[in-house]
This record gives C-alpha cells, sequence and structure tokens, in this order.
C-alpha cells in the first residue's frame, strides 16, 4: 500500500520535540535498525494512511447494515414525491 519513493522529488519537513521523545524515537529506530529519519518517515506515512482509511470507511451497527441490505433487497415503491422528483429531474435533464 505504500508508494515508492522518488529520490528526486523531495520535501522537508521539520518538527520540534523535546529531548524525551527523540530519545524514544531514535531507541525505536534502532530497535529496527532504521535511521532516525527512516524510522520517522516510515511511521507518520503509515499513520496518515490509517487516519484516512478511518475517514473513509463507513461502519454500521448491525441493525444499520440489516437495514441497508434490507432496502437494497427489497425497495419500496416509489412514492408521489419521489415519482414528482425524477419527472423533473428529467424534464430539467431534458432525458
Amino acid at each position: 500500500m505504500t508508494p515508492p519513493t522518488d529520490s528526486k522529488s523531495s520535501a522537508r519537513l521539520e518538527a520540534r520535540i523535546s529531548q524525551e521523545t527523540k530519545a524514544l524515537v531514535q531507541k525505536a529506530a534502532d530497535l529496527q535498525g532504521r535511521t532516525l529519519t527512516d524510522f520517522v518517515v516510515a511511521a507518520i506515512q503509515a499513520e496518515a494512511y490509517r487516519v484516512i482509511e478511518h475517514h473513509q470507511t463507513l461502519k454500521l451497527s448491525r441493525e444499520d447494515s440489516e437495514a441497508f441490505v434490507d432496502a437494497i433487497l427489497n425497495p419500496p415503491k416509489p412514492n408521489d414525491a419521489l415519482k414528482s422528483a425524477a419527472l423533473r429531474y428529467k424534464q430539467v435533464m431534458s432525458v
């Protein structure tokens, strides 16, 4: 899921952190045999993907998902308001 990095194009990111945080992150990088920069870039990239996926995923309760499936499999018949809206759409869109 991680796209390859292009060494020809790069952007700089700077952050101020405490000595304690830097030591913690450095220890984690050392444990993985990575440079501090490589560890930080990989960590923020993974977290960015996680956050984006979390916000782009729709999660329904069991009751809501059953209602959704039921509505798809057994749609109600169009009421007058829906029929009127469809007619207006066809007129406006010249369909």
